[in-house]
């Protein structure tokens, strides 16, 4: 099972999930941005989350059958997810039960934590599983992940997304006062096309007061239809030569207009105002 105890992963550098074509955190931040100090009990409370999720994940680990642990690595690169997938493909038909539970398990700590490498998750779903229960798996622990992340940055969350994404948090802002009234179309728009991050998204929302519920229906909603398009590429990961391919103008069309028609009744609200 790909569990991130055998990854050497920095986790102090907030990285982009390559799924959702985030912009890197590390790129140069502009001058003057203002950063919000996180206090000493907020930075103790998000350890001990850490902690928890961690220790969680490592009993897990102890309860997996033998295997060739040396393998079992999140996959950067399609070569390595087709190996990847090689390798687990028996162990899943043998222990459907435990790989599912060290999947998901991998897959939600990923997530909430910000680790890279959640869309390799999501192609090995389809390549193992197929497209109903990949799809499954995917947006339940996509949904799982990012409400995680979503608490998790009622923590901590402020003085991260301020300084990294100030401009973004400010364009954000000013969307969700226009948007009060019709918020869920907002929020499916926003998880159904790529216009923002969803790593921003999880991490801005409770800093916006966007309530659970709608941040919660808006991402089990409008992750399936991206989700959909990442499983059935992973019944082709043979095909498929990098994780750009996709999103090509095709796929980015359909999911913009699938997204228009969630901000449907928002467009027609204010042009009944307006005459």
């Amino acid at each position: 099972m790909a569990a991130p105890r055998s990854l050497l992963i920095d986790t102090s550098r907030l990285i982009v999930d390559e799924e959702n074509g985030e912009d890197s955190p590390t790129t140069k931040k502009p001058v003057g941005a203002k950063v919000v100090a996180t206090n000493r009990w907020e930075f103790v409370a998000a350890f001990a989350v850490f902690t928890v999720f961690s220790t969680g994940l490592f009993c897990i680990y102890l309860t997996m059958p033998d295997a060739e642990y040396g393998k079992l690595r999140v996959p950067r690169t399609i070569a390595d997810l087709r190996l990847l997938k090689e390798h687990l493909a028996m162990y899943a038909n043998h222990y459907p039960a435990k790989f599912i539970l060290g999947y998901c398990a991998t897959y939600i700590f990923m997530q909430t934590f910000m680790i890279p490498g959640t869309i390799f998750m999501s192609l090995l779903a389809g390549a193992l599983f197929g497209v109903i229960k990949g799809i499954f798996l995917v947006v339940f622990n996509a949904t799982a992940g990012a409400s995680s992340c979503y608490f998790l940055s009622k923590l901590i969350g402020r003085p991260i997304v301020s300084w990294l994404w100030p401009e973004k948090l400010k364009f954000f802002q000013g969307e969700i006062a226009k948007r009060k009234d019709k918020l869920l179309n907002y929020m499916l728009f926003l998880r159904i096309t790529p216009t923002l991050p969803n790593l921003f998204i999880n991490l801005a929302s409770p800093i916006m007061d966007i309530p659970f519920h709608v941040f919660f229906t808006a991402t089990v909603i409008g992750l399936i239809p991206a989700s959909y398009i990442t499983v059935r590429a992973g019944l082709a990961l043979g095909d498929l030569k990098s994780v750009k391919d996709l999103y090509d103008f095709k796929t980015l069309s359909v999911l913009f207009l699938i997204g228009f028609f969630s901000i449907l009744p928002t467009i027609l609200k204010r042009k009944r105002i307006y005459e």
